[in-house]
C-alpha cells in the first residue's frame, strides 16, 4: 500500500521548527542532513547564500507519523492549501497540543467543543504551518 507523508519547506527555518515541534509535541527527529553533509556536492547556484549549512533533509516523527521537512535552498516557501490534523484521545491531550502549538501562533478558531467533536480548534503556527487540533469521538 503507498504512504503518503507531508513535506514541509521551512525556508531556514527548519531546525528551529524541528525543536518547536520536540518542545510542544514530543516530536522525535529520526534523522537529520545539513546541505554542507551532503555526499554530492549540491550544484552551483541552487543554494541561497548562507543556506550551506542549513537542513536539506529531516525526518521526525510525532505521534507515530513520520513528517519530512527541509530548510528548502530559499526563503521562497509558502505554506498554503492545507493544514496538518493533529488526533488526540483525550481533550487533555488536545488541549495541551493545542496550547503547546499557540505561542506565536494565529489562532483560526479556539478550541472546543463543536457537532462533530468534543474538543477541536485550529490554528496557524509561528511557522506558517496550519493545524487542526480534534479528539476523535
Amino acid at each position: 500500500m503507498p504512504t503518503i507523508q507531508p513535506y514541509l519547506f521551512f525556508s531556514g527555518q527548519c531546525e528551529e521548527a524541528i525543536a518547536f515541534y520536540q518542545h510542544s509535541l514530543g516530536a522525535q527527529v529520526e534523522m537529520m542532513m545539513r546541505f554542507s553533509d551532503s555526499p554530492d556536492p549540491v550544484p552551483e547556484g541552487q543554494l541561497q547564500p548562507g543556506f550551506e549549512d542549513k537542513v536539506m533533509h529531516a525526518t521526525i516523527n510525532i505521534g507515530g507519523a513520520r513528517v519530512m521537512c527541509s530548510d528548502g535552498c530559499d526563503e521562497g516557501s509558502k505554506f498554503d492549501g492545507f493544514r496538518l490534523s493533529l488526533a488526540l484521545a483525550t481533550e487533555h491531550e488536545a488541549r495541551r497540543a493545542f496550547e503547546a502549538l499557540s505561542a506565536g501562533a494565529k489562532i483560526d478558531l479556539p478550541i472546543g467543543a463543536t457537532f462533530w467533536s468534543p474538543c477541536f480548534g485550529m490554528l496557524t503556527d509561528k511557522f506558517g504551518i496550519g493545524w487542526m487540533v480534534t479528539v476523535e469521538e
